[in-house]
């Protein structure tokens, strides 16, 4: 067997990246894309019952609506906002990147609220799943008892479509916010969980939410300490791409589920 000598450093030419661009750029891109396989599914289930079945509900009204339509103008503002704050990260205006990455955080946040002032009033008005718990003193419309009742796949595939793609608005709000402040970020994320647990009802979707809060400030707290680090623009554009596709998920959401299950009178 003949000897092997092997050198060390050398510098030589490495393979460049996939289609020219950064690891990071190319993970999201995958993540996205196995993302979107969820997302499909989800979509595609509420497509099929709605077809397959005569009396789908739609429950809808116009406050469901108009409710929804300022959910679509926040998420809007916040690609505005997204985009800003990514070609304030390429010009290397880092006071800039921060207030627009905080705008666009905001924007989810309100998105978040609504959504989750949505779901509260839903359940109380008998729009439930078998494991979400009772409201007491809440008075159940009959229309909406019907729908869980008659049509149970309804609240399944609403609940299940809405409650995933405003997690991911949840995370990507997280996301924002430790790229902008990086360690400074975790109390913010403890104060939340507090407030959401200990502030809202048992049967609150907040007080469900809380547990995400939880589990992103621990996840959160030992990336932080065991890898710190100073997000560039390249983490900014990544950060951009995740919150682009929350955005145009929403964009197929918003007029299948809502608009197409509204009542007109």
């Amino acid at each position: 067997m003949s000897d092997v000598a092997v050198q060390h450093g050398l510098t030589g030419a490495y393979e460049p990246s996939l289609f020219g661009t950064y690891s990071k750029k190319i993970g999201m891109w995958l993540f996205l894309l196995s993302d979107s396989l969820t997302f499909g599914a989800l979509l595609y289930a509420y497509s099929y019952g709605r077809i397959s079945n005569p009396s789908w509900p739609t429950p809808f009204h116009s406050s469901s609506i108009i409710n929804a339509t300022f959910m679509t103008a926040f998420l809007l503002t916040s690609s505005l906002t997204m985009v800003l704050a990514v070609r304030a990260s390429v010009d290397h205006k880092p006071k800039q990147q921060m207030w627009f990455l905080l705008a666009t955080m905001l924007c989810g946040t309100a998105f978040v609220v609504l959504h989750g002032r949505e779901w509260s009033h839903l359940i109380s008005e008998g729009l439930s799943l078998p494991v979400f718990p009772s409201v007491p003193g809440a008075e159940a419309s009959p229309e909406f008892v019907n729908v869980t009742r008659d049509v149970p796949q309804f609240p399944a595939t609403f609940f299940g479509l809405t409650g995933m793609h405003m997690l991911h608005v949840t995370l990507g709000v997280i996301y924002l916010g430790v790229i902008a402040f990086r360690k400074k970020f975790i109390p913010v994320l403890l104060l939340l969980w507090l407030v959401a647990w200990l502030g809202t009802p048992a049967y609150s979707p907040f007080h469900y939410g809380a547990h995400v809060l939880l589990v992103a400030a621990i996840v959160c707290t030992v990336i932080l300490w065991l890898k710190p680090k100073l997000y560039d623009s390249s983490d900014v554009e990544v950060a951009g791409l995740y919150w682009h596709f929350v955005d145009l998920v929403w964009m197929f959401i918003f007029p299948l589920v809502y608009l197409m299950s509204t009542r007109i009178l």
